[in-house]
């Protein structure tokens, strides 16, 4: 059973990893998705993270994919009041359907819950910053979601350290509902912007952090180690071309001799680094087989020394100690 921890300030408690609902309808069908869901909550975590726009990206889809996934599960499985679910609007749906204007996000929960076939969201989630709308329409809409019921906390992501302080500011000023959780890119690889600005912020204002690419699209398992690995997955040529340089490399190296002091894998080593650092609550992860699904499992049972961290620390440095 894994340690619940807590999500900001919002009472929801959540496992230490959480489980990245991208793939579901994606790289993974509906039955492979059902039992991924299953084996995730019989393991003892709770956490399952989607958005309205996955898998708008895959030709023939508009969007929706994965949360009509989930929603079927939890009609069929019964299971709503074991599950911590996260959903996010704010990317583009089509027409006229993008950003956080109150009456779109009206709109959007509203969808949302239709497909994931429940009555309440228990972490609706920002996906992008809109600038077009002013910060005070947008958290009172939020605010009134959380009132009626539909949804239980509110939280940010890919937003700059500067307009997550002004929208805490704005909620605190008004009184009214807050981002409790801010999803950042962070792993091994991305470090500066989410440890020099964002993190010293979430710390101090009691914010949960809740990353994605945790395994920074897979490369941090050590499936990519050269170009001709590109072949390896649906997204293995944009990994590459990100990833496999010298400062890649190193990374890769320092988690290989983790991963044989500790008898674990690359990705778990780095799984259980990010788990370590004091400003996260729970990396997003996804997996598309029970086998790599009990690897994300056995990679939050990791506990590495002092030592082992500051190592990765040094390998992982934007500029090389």
């Amino acid at each position: 059973m894994s340690q619940l921890r807590p999500l900001g300030r919002s009472g929801l408690r959540v496992s230490p990893l959480a489980f990245g609902g991208n793939v579901f309808g994606w790289t993974v069908d509906e039955a492979a998705s059902f039992k991924l869901l299953d084996a995730w909550l019989d393991a003892g975590f709770n956490f399952v993270d989607t958005a309205d726009v996955y898998s708008a990206w895959v030709p023939g889809h508009v969007g929706g994919e994965s949360e009509t996934i989930i929603g079927k599960w939890l009609k069929q499985s019964g299971k709503r009041n074991r599950v911590v679910l996260a959903t996010k609007v704010g990317k583009p749906m089509g027409e006229g359907k993008v950003g956080l204007a109150p009456k779109y996000i009206r709109e959007a929960v509203d969808a949302s819950l239709k497909r994931l076939q429940t009555d309440y969201i228990d972490l609706y989630q920002s996906h992008d910053d809109d600038a077009n709308t002013p910060l005070e329409d947008t958290l009172g809409t939020f605010d009134a979601l959380i009132k009626e019921g539909k949804v239980r906390a509110i939280g940010a992501s890919n937003y700059t350290a500067p307009r997550l302080a002004e929208a805490l500011d704005v909620s605190e000023r008004l009184g009214i509902a807050r981002y409790e959780s801010l999803q950042p890119l962070y792993n091994l690889y991305d470090r500066a912007v989410f440890e020099d600005e964002l993190e010293p912020l979430c710390i101090q204002r009691e914010v949960g952090v809740i990353n994605f690419y945790a395994l920074a699209a897979g490369f941090l398992t050590g499936k990519y180690r050269t170009e001709a690995d590109a072949a390896k997955s649906a997204r293995g040529a944009n990994t590459t071309k990100k990833y496999l340089n010298p400062r890649g490399l190193r990374i890769l190296d320092a988690l290989d001799k983790v991963a044989q002091q500790y008898n674990a894998k690359p990705g778990q080593v780095a799984i259980a680094w990010q788990i370590a650092r004091p400003g996260v609550t729970a990396p997003i992860a996804s997996a598309t087989s029970l086998a790599q699904l009990e690897e994300l499992v056995v990679a939050t049972q990791l506990k590495l020394d002092a030592g082992t961290i500051a190592m990765l620390d040094r390998a992982s440095a934007e500029t090389p100690a």
